[in-house]
């Protein structure tokens, strides 16, 4: 017997290190999951990292886009039946540039994964949920703090906290409980990227500066942020709604 047996689970950004970590835990608790990506090439590589064939079924799509959000649930709820867990995990960094200095469609680029998404899998999702559900919603350690030159995904991450809020209490009548998990730096490809363009944007190694300023003195690894998304998913966060789940080392401390 698992905390999730049963349980039919969709993951957003279920090709990247966050999404497939959190995969894995679910399965290992008896969960069905479907992962959500916009690349072929990254899902053929998650989907070669899980046994349970049986278990998981995968969408290619823009989690932007109103037709596709529609299709990857209605493509779980044929395989599965109502949706218990919506995990919306899909996210895009933008650049490093000051505000002066952003360009308006990467701004508009990083509003529309991290926060239209959201808002679409939410809207279409929920009335293919099964009550006493639970929504995750990846924000960050920058949905609570700021800093210069990353305006648009400072913006995106605080917007989705009052998204999850709003939704939470629409939500709660059904007790389908609604929160959002703030991770610290994540050792993986997404942080590398955005730590390689901002060592380049500060002239300094932007790694070894973020971990001066976390207590553990550390990044996480994806896992150790699964476990608390697990945790949220799971009917072992059943009093938790509306909530920040920081998972950040100490950051925001």
């Amino acid at each position: 017997m698992g905390i999730m047996d049963d349980k039919v689970c969709i993951i957003t950004g279920g090709a990247g290190s966050l999404g497939l970590a959190s995969a894995k835990l679910m399965l290992k608790q008896g969960a069905k999951v479907m992962l959500v990506d916009n690349s072929k090439e990254l899902m053929e590589k998650a989907l070669n990292e899980l046994d349970d064939s049986e278990s998981v079924i995968s969408s290619i799509a823009d989690v932007s886009d109103v037709e596709q959000t529609r299709s990857y649930i209605d493509k779980a709820v044929a395989k599965w039946g109502n949706i218990d867990v919506l995990f919306s995990n899909a996210g895009l960094s933008g650049m490093h540039k000051p505000v002066v200095e952003y360009p308006e469609d990467n701004f508009d680029a990083v509003m529309a994964v991290n926060v239209r998404a959201s808002f679409l899998a939410c809207k279409y999702g929920l009335p293919k949920m099964n009550d006493n559900g639970s929504i995750i919603m990846t924000s960050s350690i920058m949905g609570v703090k700021a800093g210069p030159g990353i305006c648009a995904y400072v913006t995106s991450k605080h917007a989705l906290i009052g998204l999850m809020r709003t939704v939470a209490l629409e939500a709660a009548p059904r007790n389908i409980r609604v929160n959002a998990i703030c991770p610290g730096p994540v050792d993986n490809v997404f942080q590398n990227n955005i730590e390689k363009e901002a060592s380049e944007m500060i002239g300094a190694d932007a790694t070894e500066m973020i971990n001066s300023m976390i207590p553990l003195k550390r990044h996480a690894e994806p896992d150790e942020i699964a476990r608390t998304v697990l945790f949220l998913a799971s009917g072992q966060s059943s009093f938790s709604t509306g909530s920040v789940f920081m998972a950040d080392g100490g950051m925001n401390v």
